[in-house]
Order: C-alpha cells, then sequence, then structure tokens
C-alpha cells in the first residue's frame, strides 16, 4: 500500500451512513412515562407520558405556556424531573434516583433560537464538542455537505440566512451521531414565505437519516407535515398522541378538538349512530344517547341561500371562503366553502352537515380548554332538554 493513502479502517464512513449505523445500533426509541416538573408553584409538567418510535418523528404540539419546551428539556437532561421516567430504547436515563447528565444521554438538541456562537466559525460551531481528530477530519464538511452548506464552514454566522443558520443547528446536533434528536420550535425564527421548504427539507433528511426525533411547536400545520404522529399537550399533560388523520377525525376530548383545527362544538341530543343538532341531524363515529357535544369542522357544512340564519361575517382567503352563520336563537356557526364568495354579509343563508361521521362528548364531561377561534355552541339543539342559560360567543376570525 502507497505510504500516502490511508489505510481503509481510518477512513471515514460517510456521515449519513454512519448515523444510519448508529440508528441501528443504539436503543433510539424514546419513552416518557409520567413525568412532572415544578418551577415553585407552578406544575409546567403534569405527569406528561409520550412515545417515539425508532426512526420515527413525533411532533409535540400544544399552546404557549402549556409545558412542551419544560419536557423537551427534561429529556435531553437539561431540566431535572421531579418525578417520572425516561427511557432512550431499554436504557434508562431517568428513573428513580437515576439522572444520567446530558452529555452521556446520546441526545442531539435544536434550541429554538438556535444557540450559535457569533464569533467564531460555522465550522467550528458545528465541530464544538468533538474531539480534535475529528474536528480535523472530514466529519466536518460532511455535515456541511449534508445540510447543503457545502463551502460555507469559514463565514460567520451572522452572514448566512435564516435557513442556512437553522441547518448549522441541525449539523451541530448530528455531529455526535445521536441515537434521537429534539428540536424546539425550529422553524419559529424563519421568514413564511420559504418556512415550508425548509420544514419540507429536514424532513426529508431526517427520514433518510433514519434518526428517531422529537419536535416542539404550535403549529398545527408545521406538526401534521412533519410528524409521523402528533402528541398533542394542554396544561402539563399530553392528552392525545395518534397519527394526523386520526387526531383531526377522533380528537379524544374537547380540549383536543378545539385545539387541533377549527372547531365548532355544537350541543345536540343522541339517538345512537346519529345525533339531532340546531341544523339537522349529524351521524357520529360512536354511539351515544342524551346530551352531548358535537364536533363540527367548518369545512364540513354546506352552505347555500335559504332560511336557517343570517350571514354575519365573511372573509375571503383566495382559496376558499370562511362564513359566520347566525341561527334564529342565537347560535352562530362557522362554515368554509371552496372558491369565490356565493354568499354576502347580510344574505340569508341554509345550512347542512355533509361531512363524515363526526365525534361526540357526553355534555356533562365536555367542558375544558377552549381556543380563540372555535366557536362554542351553547344553545339547546332542537328536540333536546334544555341545557341550561349560557351565552353563545360570537364567531371569531
Amino acid at each position: 500500500m502507497p505510504a500516502h493513502a490511508p489505510h481503509p479502517s481510518s477512513t471515514p464512513r460517510p456521515l449519513a451512513e454512519r448515523v444510519r449505523r448508529a440508528a441501528d445500533i443504539a436503543p433510539n426509541s424514546l419513552t416518557i412515562n409520567g413525568v412532572e416538573k415544578v418551577f415553585g408553584n407552578t406544575r409546567a409538567v403534569d405527569g406528561a407520558s409520550l412515545h417515539v418510535p425508532a426512526g420515527a418523528i413525533v411532533a409535540l404540539l400544544g399552546p404557549s405556556g402549556c409545558g412542551k419546551t419544560t419536557l423537551l428539556r427534561c429529556v435531553a437532561g437539561l431540566e431535572k424531573p421531579d418525578a417520572g421516567e425516561i427511557w432512550l430504547g431499554a436504557t434508562p436515563v431517568r428513573t428513580g434516583d437515576l439522572e444520567i447528565p446530558a452529555e452521556r444521554r446520546g441526545v442531539g438538541m435544536v434550541f429554538q433560537d438556535w444557540a450559535l456562537f457569533p464569533h467564531v466559525s460555522v465550522a467550528r460551531n458545528i465541530g464544538f464538542g468533538l474531539s480534535r481528530r475529528e474536528r480535523r477530519s472530514e466529519l466536518v464538511d460532511e455535515l456541511l455537505a449534508l445540510v447543503g452548506l457545502d463551502g460555507l464552514g469559514d463565514r460567520p454566522p451572522e452572514t448566512l440566512s435564516g435557513g442556512q443558520q437553522q441547518r448549522v443547528a441541525l449539523a451541530r446536533a448530528l455531529a455526535h451521531e445521536p441515537s434521537a434528536i429534539l428540536l424546539d420550535e425550529p422553524f419559529s425564527n424563519l421568514d413564511a414565505s420559504f418556512r415550508g421548504q425548509i420544514r419540507r427539507d429536514v424532513r426529508e433528511l431526517m427520514r433518510d437519516l433514519g434518526i428517531t426525533a422529537l419536535f416542539v411547536t404550535h403549529d398545527q400545520e408545521e406538526a401534521f407535515e412533519l410528524g409521523d404522529e402528533v402528541a398533542v399537550m394542554i396544561d402539563g399533560v399530553v392528552e392525545q398522541q395518534a397519527e394526523p388523520f386520526d387526531l383531526y377525525e377522533r380528537p379524544c376530548s374537547r380540549a383536543v378538538a378545539e385545539f387541533v383545527g377549527e372547531a365548532t362544538i355544537l350541543p345536540g341530543h343522541a339517538n345512537g349512530l346519529r345525533a339531532q343538532t340546531a341544523f339537522g341531524l349529524v351521524p357520529l363515529l360512536d354511539p351515544a344517547h342524551g346530551p352531548v357535544q358535537v364536533v363540527v369542522r367548518p369545512e364540513r357544512i354546506e352552505l347555500t341561500a335559504g332560511d336557517d340564519g343570517i350571514v354575519v361575517n365573511r372573509e375571503f382567503y383566495g382559496h376558499d371562503a370562511s362564513y359566520c352563520v347566525r341561527l334564529p336563537a342565537g347560535l352562530e356557526l362557522t362554515a368554509r366553502a371552496l372558491g369565490a364568495p356565493k354568499l354576502n354579509v347580510g344574505d340569508r343563508a341554509a345550512l347542512r352537515y355533509v361531512g363524515p361521521p363526526a365525534a361526540c362528548f357526553p355534555a356533562a364531561s365536555a367542558s375544558g380548554f377552549g381556543r380563540g377561534t372555535a366557536a362554542e355552541a351553547s344553545q339547546p339543539a332542537a328536540g333536546a332538554p334544555p341545557a341550561g342559560n349560557t351565552q353563545q360567543p360570537p364567531c371569531d376570525s
């Protein structure tokens, strides 16, 4: 062998191959059981549990202040939980008195603000924490190529675009060939004009590498686009984890129904697989009897000229239009229709449910978190017993 040729065993494998191999060998599923974290009088995380299968991407979706970033930091080892267990595959990193330090957990972290060092180059940012030998090897160049930043290693981070800085942060998280990666609102600081493309690029990269990923977001569109599964967190508790379609169609609670997409929560009176509501019969996913709250999505209401109610608000978005219709009893419903607006404010309209069977909850247990864009329909349904003297808030744009 020529003297100048590297020994085969010392030649670095392509990074993507090494990360895939690490993912195959390492116990890289992620399980969180009953994690709690209290700050003073605030219970930030309240017995949260979720599971990320090996090689899957799970989105942790929730409103601001629900505890999702605190839970992510507990997984990373940056916060110490007050209770609960965290496992990477069959290896515990937090159980009882056991608390593995962050640097020994084998997870990578991408922070919301990316946390790049402004006084050093892109290459040195990526190589932070690597050994001198690794920094001098081809590893950093491989990482730059992997995230599409070839030739930019000598640049200061401040000279890069937001999307490029985000990729630097991702490359740094991948440098240690982690068995799982955690991302905290990774796209929130990007311009909306190219946020979607960056999301697609990152999703393609993560799936190509086959690495386990848990990322935090408050954006439903982002969660549905990237997540193989979505876990909804409200008030420190993971309320439901499911594939995006199931989460939208079968929310486990009113809290989830109102947070995931627009929804009108209609009072109704159920008799088996259908419920009588203020604008007619709605088919139900599961049999129910008596007073219920029915989840009605705006795109599943057909709106035509008629005498059921009056259009009190209309908004046109280009691809579709949203209408708020007030019924005689004071109930207000939101409906969406494709194309140019067909009705104007002040026009009378007819409503008909045209969607698949809807989820519903017993009226007595339907209380919960409410989002501003969801209207709560609290008037009694036609033919149903009186439901109490509550007011109906107006449609919210």
